[in-house]
């Protein structure tokens, strides 16, 4: 794969390169991407496979370009960890926004043990944080949304 291409799926098409909070953009790209295919699973888990599967590669790729230990500027990590938080969660405002601030919340702050998988090397540590992340969101609002009726 290019440098160019690299750079644009790394930063998710530039979002990375936001002057304003690039992670928390991307990841509101993320839920913009997982609110338009949440109709069709199949297309869902399909883009969302395609998406990690870049990620994993481009990830390593753009830390050797910067010469950076996991770039800011690389946020397709997030996109990949949305669109788990968001799997197979109803689509009301509330859960969206709930979902959103949560991932964000868990991406940030690192609770164990995120933080060790993102010790890890290259495109998978990058990716890796956001995909636990996204996989604690979702655990958290399947349970708020079906056992508590949250909606």
């Amino acid at each position: 794969m290019s440098e160019r291409w690299v750079k644009i799926w790394s930063t998710f098409f530039y979002i990375g390169y936001s002057p304003f909070a690039p992670g928390s953009m991307a990841s509101l790209a993320g839920a913009v991407l997982a609110v338009l295919l949440h109709q069709s699973t199949v297309l869902y888990v399909l883009v969302f496979v395609a998406i990690t599967a870049i990620g994993f590669k481009v990830g390593g790729a753009m830390e050797k370009i910067t010469e950076k230990k996991d770039p800011g500027c690389v946020v397709i990590d997030e996109v990949s960890g949305i669109m788990i938080a968001f799997f197979l969660l109803p689509m009301t405002p509330a859960v969206i926004w709930t979902a959103y601030f949560l991932f964000r919340a868990f991406d940030m702050f690192k609770i164990y043990p995120v933080c060790k998988f993102e010790q890890l090397g290259g495109g998978l540590g990058i990716m890796m944080d956001d995909i636990i992340a996204g996989i604690y969101t979702g655990v958290i609002m399947h349970i708020a949304v079906r056992i508590v009726g949250i909606v």
